[in-house]
């Protein structure tokens, strides 16, 4: 199994599979949405990787106003310094966020891009030969816990245990299906205080060994990621929580 810390700077992913069985898994759904208010969002980090705990700080910059969106995500880790940077920027459309371009850098890694073409309908990648149609409501690693925001934002009566939502996510050099269940509503102690959130999850497949991406969004905060923890059968993990949130 690769680190944990590889996880995180690669992005969560599900199991290999070819082009043409995700191709069939790739749908596009009409979902009412309502974006989250622009903020900057500070998070504390602790992870524990090959039995040592770890401890870093991420920041979050989402903007979205006049029909387009921004998001630029930095992660710092102790010892290792910057560790993950990404920009996430594009237009809204009917679906919701709408990537035009999916930039990753990685630690002591080259820059990535994953380029949606919306003239073209194709999504590719600068990391690999793969492409994949643009049918609608596609997103990349960084927005499509926003675009859950979003879609809770406009039915939270539906964001009910036992749900399940969708998205087909673009990573550093392929796409692939999430689903996220939700689980509960449960109290979180954050840097803000105790928060209630609406607990999701994202398992592997059956048999499978990737990691499990658990999300929680914050009704009383205008849903807004307030958590974000990546972990794996042995043990190990990656956590950020959030301690401030300045909107813009």
């Amino acid at each position: 199994m690769r680190p944990l810390f590889t996880h995180l700077l690669g992005g969560a992913v599900l199991a290999s599979a070819c082009a043409g069985i995700f191709a069939a898994e790739h749908e596009a759904v009409l979902r009412p949405f309502n974006l989250a208010p622009s903020a900057d969002l500070h998070y504390t980090l602790k992870a524990r990787q090959k039995g040592l705990a770890l401890a870093g700080e991420a920041q979050v910059a989402w903007r979205a106003g006049d029909g387009k969106y921004s998001l630029v995500n930095e992660t710092r880790a102790q010892m290792l310094g910057k560790i993950l940077e990404s920009r996430s920027e594009g237009t809204v459309d009917t679906y919701g966020i709408a990537p035009a371009q999916f930039v990753e850098k990685r630690f002591r890694k080259e820059a990535t891009t994953a380029t949606f073409d919306r003239g073209a309908k194709t999504l590719s990648f600068s990391a690999g030969k793969d492409t994949f149609p643009l049918l609608g409501g596609e997103q990349d690693r960084s927005s499509a816990q926003w675009q859950l925001a979003a879609l809770a934002r406009a039915q939270p009566e539906k964001f009910t245990p036992g749900s399940e939502w969708r998205l087909f996510v673009a990573g550093r050099k392929d796409a692939q299906p999430w689903s996220f269940k939700v689980i509960k509503r449960e109290k979180i102690a954050t840097g803000l205080g105790e928060v209630e959130a609406v607990h999701l999850s994202k398992a592997p497949p059956p048999g499978d060994k990737d990691q499990t991406v658990d999300l929680w969004l914050a009704p009383g905060h205008d849903w807004y990621p307030v958590q974000l923890r990546y972990s794996d059968e042995e043990g190990e993990f990656i956590e950020q929580t959030v301690d401030k949130i300045n909107k813009k």
